[in-house]
């Protein structure tokens, strides 16, 4: 082990200048510990920085292992300290950690593992060595002490394993909840729904005995810990006896989209459901007027939803109205061509960075749900225009969206067969399992 003289004077200038710009005192930038971060930044690599600190000469020191746990409201620089270690050695760990994760992410329980070099000189504080601690299923990193003088981080990351996983299920109460019981992610729910909102109204077109299957990536450790899940491969929809299956393809232009088995594509000039996880709350026709108390033509369809909900831009185009417009409160209006433009009212506020002019891409989030205008709660009312006359959203007849052809349907068309043994094979493992539950 590398001997260090702690002259507490004495530290290398990268280290000195950088306490003396940022002060001792604080070091607020490390932030606290709050909620659980699921989702931490992978690093591709170790890294190192030259946070260098001046050393020993002269005395025996004791090596120490401290296994210490994470506790609310405790930063890494809190952490470090109430084990002694000294706040210059603190900091210049710290920096050489922050070159791959951020201390910020730490989780309440999580546990770091200190190795503390216990000097025979008692009125001095001990010196850190190393620190190692697990970041996510995935990685562990070790910052540790070198013989140049200098804190460095080590990542090792666990290989993944990638493979399919399959989920089916029977609608009995609501897509969610069959969703849920046959164990397949929130994230994948929502993937799904989004690449059926083309063709699916939600809250009218969902019945019961209606059916749903859907295969997707996954990556799992060796021990078969679920990291991450992956892009949806196929989904299938049967509802009130129509069958509805896309599978994902990237033509040679390199947009990946879902077709049909026709090589039809999913997608239309326009979504029928700019908001997820919304509630339908009132239809397009006429109606007695909530506010107003008179019937009264509703051109439009409102969508319930917490305020602050995600608004997506329901197809491709260029904003040609954004501000407050009357009864509407704070409101958008996209042109998509010549024909079609949508608008959206009611907003609690706009995506930063939009203007009048600024180009969109559908699903796009363009704002949020709230209760600006002439409004009783937190809604979405979302209007389709046909030149120029407002039209039912959930009937109004879209234009198709790209067909393959040619070349590029025949390598579609290959690649099926092989796609439907893998959904074949995932489907019958998924009975299997289901029987071997029941």
């Amino acid at each position: 082990m590398t001997q260090r003289v702690r002259t507490r004077s004495a530290l290398a200038a990268g280290v000195l200048g950088s306490l003396l710009l940022a002060g001792i005192g604080g070091f607020a930038m490390f932030g606290t510990v709050g909620a659980p971060d699921t989702d931490p930044t992978t690093a591709e690599a170790s890294s190192a920085n030259s946070f260098a600190i001046a050393s020993p000469e002269g005395s025996t020191p004791t090596l120490e292992t401290r296994a210490v746990k994470v506790e609310r409201g405790d930063t890494l620089m809190k952490l470090l300290t109430k084990n002694q270690v000294d706040k210059r050695e603190a900091h210049a760990a710290i920096e050489a950690l922050s070159e791959v994760y951020d201390p910020r992410r730490m989780q309440i329980g999580q546990l770091f593992e200190l190795s503390l070099e216990d000097p025979a000189d008692t009125k001095t504080s001990p010196s850190l060595v190393s620190l190692s601690f697990k970041a996510d299923p995935v990685r562990t990193i070790q910052v540790r002490y070198t013989d140049d003088g200098a804190y460095t981080a080590d990542v090792k990351e666990k290989a993944l394993q990638r493979g399919d996983a399959f989920g089916a299920g029977t609608i009995r109460s609501s897509l969610y909840v069959a969703a849920v019981d046959a164990g397949i992610p929130v994230a994948v729910l929502h993937d799904m729904i989004r690449i059926f909102s083309f063709d699916v109204d939600f809250q009218r077109d969902i019945q019961k005995g209606d059916r749903f299957e859907v295969l997707y990536d996954e990556q799992r450790t060796g021990d078969g810990t679920l990291v991450r899940t992956g892009d949806i491969t196929y989904a299938a929809m049967t509802l009130s006896g129509k069958a509805l299956a896309y599978f994902r393809y990237t033509p040679k232009n390199g947009v990946t989209d879902y077709f049909d088995r026709k090589g039809q594509s999913v997608r239309k000039t326009l979504m029928r459901t700019p908001v997820n996880g919304a509630r339908l709350s009132s239809g397009f026709g006429k109606r007695k007027h909530p506010i107003l108390g008179y019937t009264k033509m509703h051109r439009g369809t409102d969508f319930a939803a917490p305020t602050g909900t995600p608004i997506m831009a329901a197809g491709d185009g260029v904003i040609d109205y954004i501000g407050r417009n009357g009864s509407y409160g704070k409101y958008i209006r996209i042109r998509h061509n010549s024909t079609y433009k949508t608008a959206y009212a009611h907003m609690s506020g706009y995506k930063r960075g939009l203007t009048k002019g600024s180009r969109v891409k559908q699903g796009q989030t363009i704002g949020y749900i709230g209760s600006t205008g002439r409004s009783t709660g937190p809604h979405l009312h979302y209007e389709v225009l046909e030149n120029g006359r407002q039209r039912n959203p959930m009937s109004v007849k879209l234009p198709a969206g790209e067909k393959l052809k040619g070349n590029e349907l025949k390598r579609f068309a290959a690649l099926l067969p092989a796609l439907e043994q893998r959904i074949a094979v995932s489907r019958d493992d998924n009975t299997l399992v289901a029987a071997q539950s029941d």
